[in-house]
């Protein structure tokens, strides 16, 4: 509604003042005053009329726009109450918060992306090893093998035979694409089969014996350990396998943890490991032989504790000491 046309409008209530003065403006000068102030305010009330009415026909009432809004600012809301805020500042913080949680996933989805790729180059470069690895393998297994027979027959297997089986595959093992079988028999006739299958105590002992001494021969290690590899041995297959160890000790040094005679026969040094009680506890001690200790621990070995005289000579001549 505009203001000029309700009677009860503003201007038209002071139109009916300003008339009611002029009757009246003639008798006294403050009223004469009065009367001209409020022709004033009804010339400017009319012209800020006119300007309303210009503004209102150039405004544009557009329903859908306001519906937007009005939709946009129900979000804002109901943004607000989901966060826990309370002004639009504090909405504004957690929308920077999640965007860069945002970003930080994009970024974590190129790193994982990376690190595929790198795996996958990674991938061919192992198998292209593995490869290479598996090539190498089956060229040497043949000799290897003749070479743990030769020394076997060094330790009275005779007939033993050993054979290397390669079963590969197309992908990548823990131990590159070869499943590698070592397959045995120790007397003439007998069915190649899996070591752990037909393989008695002293067979498996000559046989890490022979692996490990082919081994060292073709890696430089510094120090060879055997524990107990003479179990299920003895006599003179015993003294053989102490020889080898002693020929190994050229090269390496070895440290071999027996309970043969024969083999500790064959050793440089002595250090006896035995059990005592201290304190009310059972400890463990290792102490470097002398010469007649070294004597008399081999005739134990031989014999008992004391050792016969005998068991004493038997020690003499295997250590050579006269």
């Amino acid at each position: 509604m505009h203001l000029s046309e309700s009677e009860s409008a503003v201007i038209s209530q002071l139109e009916d003042i300003a008339s009611a003065l002029g009757a009246v403006s003639a008798f006294d000068v403050n009223l004469r005053k009065l009367k001209e102030r409020f022709e004033g305010i009804i010339y400017e009330l009319q012209d800020v009329a006119r300007e309303f009415e210009v503004v209102a026909e150039e405004t544009e009432y557009n329903e859908a726009r306001i519906k937007e809004l009005q939709e946009r600012l129900d979000l804002l809301y109901r943004l607000q109450k989901k966060h826990g805020v309370l002004t639009l500042d504090q909405l504004l913080e957690v929308q920077h918060q999640l965007m860069s949680k945002q970003n930080s996933f994009t970024d974590l989805s190129q790193q994982i992306e990376q690190l595929k790729q790198t795996i996958e180059t990674q991938e061919k470069t192992l198998l292209q090893s593995a490869h290479q690895l598996s090539e190498r393998r089956k060229a040497i297994a043949p000799k290897f093998q003749d070479n743990v027979v030769a020394m076997l027959r060094q330790l009275a297997m005779e007939h033993a035979q050993m054979q290397i089986d390669f079963i590969t595959s197309h992908t990548l093992l823990p131990s590159g694409i070869d499943q590698v079988n070592y397959l045995f028999a120790a007397n003439k006739g007998s069915r190649l089969q899996a070591i752990r299958e037909v393989a008695s105590g002293g067979e498996q002992s000559r046989l890490a014996l022979a692996t490990k001494s082919l081994v060292a021969s073709a890696i430089p290690l510094p120090t060879l350990v055997f524990d107990e590899i003479d179990t299920g041995i003895s006599g003179h297959v015993a003294l053989k396998m102490g020889e080898i160890l002693r020929n190994l000790s050229n090269e390496h040094q070895v440290v071999s943890i027996t309970h043969s005679p024969q083999v500790a026969s064959q050793a440089d040094t002595h250090y006896y490991v035995y059990k005592r009680v201290k304190e009310h506890r059972t400890v463990t001690e290792v102490k470097q032989l002398k010469v007649e200790e070294r004597i008399h621990v081999i005739a134990m070995m031989l014999s008992s504790d004391p050792p016969s005289a005998s068991a004493l000579q038997n020690a003499r001549e295997l250590l050579g000491i006269s």
